[in-house]
């Protein structure tokens, strides 16, 4: 059975478990948005756009359906509609899932569920709430969005007061089967190497994160571990000789389980916000090949970034982040081993559905985002990136 029955069977099992009731009763709720971009590089063409000449191939549009047809228990669904280059084009489903809240201290989520790690992963679906066009890319890369949003499994969660000076402590456990799409870009520096997954990459994945909201208003301090591991086939062309003729060879590529650590902190205070976030990337895998023989897999990569924003007026909005990831694994000096971010961003909402925003990258380094494919006259170290968004929400 695959991952998308499998959601829709759950919702339909909560739904029947509410009993009959009429559409006034369930609570009903749609909401969503619609978004349209423009990006531009100075150097580098951008997630397989042609972003060298400005390119629009960045679109998406969201829409989630919720009900309430008990008052513990809510039910909704959310579908995507996007295209980022030559990734997408295609409608997925973001989440699906019923939640049961028994109190404060226990909740229990199941279906395609958001994944609760790092600071932002649950909320980076959500355009509207963001002043940034793109959410620090070293942690949280777009062409990775539809894949490590969610999980198929469920989540545990509640809150524990710990007094009158001790704040409060939101605790997530989680557990199931995370895909990532043949068109990940994850994936993306397999397919430069000319290797395709036809399905992608799937495995088990659990986790746990802590959220620590201080008796100080506006400041939350948190971690969480989050394990994932995967496997899947792999092809590859071999040559038959020296004619140019070839075979393709399918194979398996495995990348056993890891943890991996976000620390995060936000302060929010009047018109200011200020957060920041660190992770580690560690994978260590194999591909496997008939005859070929085994080929060994490591990244071993930190990121961290942080950010600030300021509410200027009522309808404008200004912030700036530093973003750096760096792969250890990677001994050669290369631009591919690094990814340095300096961006800095406006947003001007012009009534509560219509907002613009717009925002300029200064980059140093590849390791996120580009493909040697679409720079085939090799990519450059430095770019600079201006994107222009405008977005309608309802």
């Amino acid at each position: 059975m695959t991952q998308l029955p499998k959601a829709i069977i759950l919702l339909f099992g909560f739904a029947l478990a509410a009993g009959a009731q009429s559409l006034e009763d369930l609570n009903i709720q749609i909401h969503g948005y619609v978004t349209q971009a423009m990006v531009g590089t100075t150097a580098n063409n951008w997630n397989t756009m042609e972003t060298s000449s400005v390119s629009a191939a960045w679109t998406e549009a969201v829409v989630n359906v919720t009900s309430q047809p008990m008052p513990k228990l809510r039910v909704g669904a959310q579908g995507r509609y996007y295209q980022l280059g030559n990734y997408g084009n295609t409608v997925t489903l973001d989440w699906a899932s019923g939640d049961y809240k028994v109190n404060e201290r226990f909740g229990i989520r199941v279906g395609k569920v958001k994944t609760p790690m790092g600071l932002l992963n649950e909320s980076q679906d959500i355009d509207p709430a963001f002043l940034w066009s793109l959410l620090p890319q070293a942690v949280y890369p777009i062409a990775s969005r539809n894949s490590t949003l969610a999980h198929f499994g469920g989540v545990v969660y509640g809150t524990q007061r710990l007094g009158g000076r001790g704040g409060k402590l939101d605790y997530r456990a989680w557990g199931g089967e995370l895909v990532l799409g043949s068109n990940d870009g994850y994936l993306q520096r397999y397919i430069d190497r000319g290797f395709t997954l036809p399905n992608g990459l799937s495995g088990q994945t659990y986790g746990a994160a802590l959220r620590w909201n201080a008796p100080l208003q506006g400041l939350m301090v948190g971690a969480s571990e989050s394990h994932a591991e995967f496997s899947g086939a792999i092809q590859a062309p071999m040559p038959l000789g020296p004619g140019g003729s070839y075979i393709v060879v399918t194979g398996n590529a495995n990348m056993p389980g890891r943890f991996f650590p976000y620390y995060f902190g936000r302060y929010e205070h009047g018109k200011t916000m200020v957060a920041a976030e660190y992770t580690r990337l560690n994978v260590a895998g194999t591909l496997t090949f008939p005859v070929a023989g085994v080929f060994p897999q490591r990244a071993n990569a930190k990121a961290f970034y942080g950010m600030a924003s300021y509410k200027l007026s009522g309808k404008l909005t200004a912030g700036a982040y530093y973003c750096y990831s760096l792969d250890h694994q990677q001994t050669q000096p290369a631009p591919g081993r690094f990814l340095r971010d300096y961006t800095v961003s406006g947003r001007y909402d012009f009534s509560s559905f219509i907002y613009a925003k717009a925002e300029q990258h200064i980059t140093s380094g590849t390791l996120v985002g580009y493909s040697s494919l679409d720079n085939p006259n090799g990519l450059k170290t430095d770019t600079k990136m201006t994107i222009v968004k405008v977005g309608v929400s309802f």
